[in-house]
Formats: structure tokens, sequence, C-alpha cells
């Protein structure tokens, strides 16, 4: 019976019947719903139909309520301030003001670029939770393609249900301790840079490959290499002076800048770049709340990756 009673009546029924309350006038209270007084009466009528009781009776000194409508006032007031709290929170979801975003991000855009994404998006949207997961890029496409999460950062990767949009480039720059021979140099050559003891890191890594690829290419091998698991030890051997390293520059914009590591050119080499891009999948529509939110906020991503990025058209 109660949701019979709810799918009756309507808003504007119940909006009619608050308004005649508080001014216990007829005229006044259709003046303020903006509707004419023959309109604002046929509402009570129908409100009083569906709830088979008098919600109000005239006197002299206005329309004044009944003992049912004093006991059904309350719930009509909770009604209406719920149906607003609603709309409200529903605004706020389809401007990003509230709600959750789960971010998936590979392992050198989580701990070098990201960061600075979810501070300017913290302060401009304090309301909403944030959830990160990290990984290969591989497994963040699958995160995306199993909707585990609303958007992921990665490598350029192909999948028919996942749609991408350009971030930025990402650039492999060569580095040496201030120690080390190639310190004191603006260039070395590839085959110099072959003698010399080569830091890699994480096999499983797409920046493992295209180091391989850049050598090979080049028609030349490392003649030593050392080989770690993650970037942050990759640089901390590096700055011991144990070796140089091919290293995403956002991963070492900070060491660069303040003198802990040398960035050195290769003669004759293209630089090795890695796109890096958003993706989601392609069946969930056009983004809103803190999707379209997030994604409004990497228009200012040459501001954020450390060292600058190169924008991707």
């Amino acid at each position: 019976m109660a949701t019979c009673y709810l799918a009756a009546m309507l808003l504007s029924q119940v909006e009619a019947f608050l308004e005649t309350a508080r001014h216990r006038n007829l005229s006044r209270a259709a003046d303020a719903l903006h509707v004419t007084q023959p309109a604002l009466t046929a509402r009570l009528q129908a409100l009083e139909g569906e709830l088979k009781t008098s919600l109000f009776v005239r006197g002299r000194r206005g329309m004044a309520l009944t003992d049912d409508g004093r006991a059904f006032l309350p719930y009509a007031e909770r009604a209406v301030v719920a149906l607003d709290a609603g709309a409200n929170l529903l605004s706020e979801l389809r401007h990003g003001g509230t709600g959750e975003l789960v971010l998936g991000a590979a392992p050198a855009v989580s701990t070098y670029v990201l960061p600075g994404l979810l501070v300017r998006f913290s302060e401009r949207h304090p309301k909403v939770r944030l959830v990160v997961r990290t990984g290969h890029s591989e497994e963040i496409l699958e995160m995306a393609v199993r909707r585990e999460i609303d958007l992921g950062l990665t490598r350029e990767l192909y999948h028919p249900d996942i749609e991408q949009r350009p971030l930025y480039e990402d650039e492999l720059v060569l580095v040496t301790a201030g120690s080390h021979a190639f310190a004191e140099r603006s260039t070395v050559g590839l085959r110099e840079l072959a003698a010399a003891r080569l830091i890699l890191f994480d096999r499983t890594s797409s920046y493992y490959d295209l180091t391989n690829a850049f050598f090979r290419e080049a028609g030349v091998a490392p003649n030593g290499v050392m080989e770690l698991d993650n970037i942050d030890a990759a640089k901390q051997m590096v700055g011991a002076g144990l070796g140089v390293a091919l290293l995403p520059h956002a991963s070492v914009a900070a060491e660069i800048a303040d003198g802990r590591l040398r960035a050195i050119d290769i003669e004759g080499a293209t630089p090795i770049r890695r796109p890096i891009v958003v993706i989601r999948r392609r069946d969930l529509g056009p983004a809103t709340g803190p999707v379209a939110a997030f994604l409004e906020g990497l228009a200012a991503i040459d501001a954020i990756v450390p060292g600058g990025a190169t924008r991707r058209p």
C-alpha cells in the first residue's frame, strides 16, 4: 500500500500541501509556487484523494490543518528535504563534486606523475574518494576491460573494447653520477656507451624492451649489464657510480635538477620516447562525474609531469 501511495503522490502535490500549510492562504501559496489558485486547489484535492482524508479546513483565518494534516506535515517535509538532497547529490556527481574515482596506473606513472595529478584533483574535488591500483600496462588494461577501474594511465596498447586518448610522451634519458667518467661531457658515442656498465630495470617492463631495441637497432651490444627490479633502485645504483642508465625523464627530473645525476646526450641517436595514454572502456558512454572532472584536469599535464612533458596532439 505504501508503495502505491508513493507512486501516486507527485512532488508538486506535496509541495502544494507544504506551501498551503506554511501560508495558510491559497492565494499566497499559489503565488509562492507560481501557479494559479485553481491549479493549486486541484493538486491539494488530488493529494487528499490519494490519502483518503482531508488535510485542511477553511476557516475565518484561512486554511488550517486538520489533525490528519498535522500528522502528515513532518513526513511531507522530510520527503521534500530527502528529494532535494538526492537531486543535489546527483548534481554533484555530474560535476565531479562527490563519488568515487578508481584509477589504474603503470609504475612509472603512478610514482612520478600521478601524485601531482591527484593533488590538483583533490584540491578541486575534496569529497571524491580516490582509489589507485598499480601494475604493468598490460595488467591495467585488463583491469579496465573487467571494469575494475574507471580510467587507466598506461603506455599505448590496443584492445577492441578500450578507447584511449594521448596524454604525454616520456623520453628515456641517459643519466650518470657526478663521479662517472661521462659526467663532465655533454655527449657520448654509442660505442662508448656500449662499453660502459649499463643498469637496466624490470625485465617485464616496456622500458627494458625499449632499451634493448635501441642498442639492437644501433648494431651494438652493452658490454656489462646490471639488472634491477624497479626504477628507484636503478637510480640509487647510478647515483652510487655503479653504472649508467636510460631512465624515464619523469623519474629522474628532480635528481637532474638538483645535480645528483647528470643527463648526457647520445651522439647521433634518435630520442627514445614512449607514449603515455589514458584508457577507458568504449561502452561506458560519455564521461560524467569524477571521471569527467579528472579528464578535464589532464589539460594541465604539462605543468605536472616532472621536468615537463612532450604533449601529444
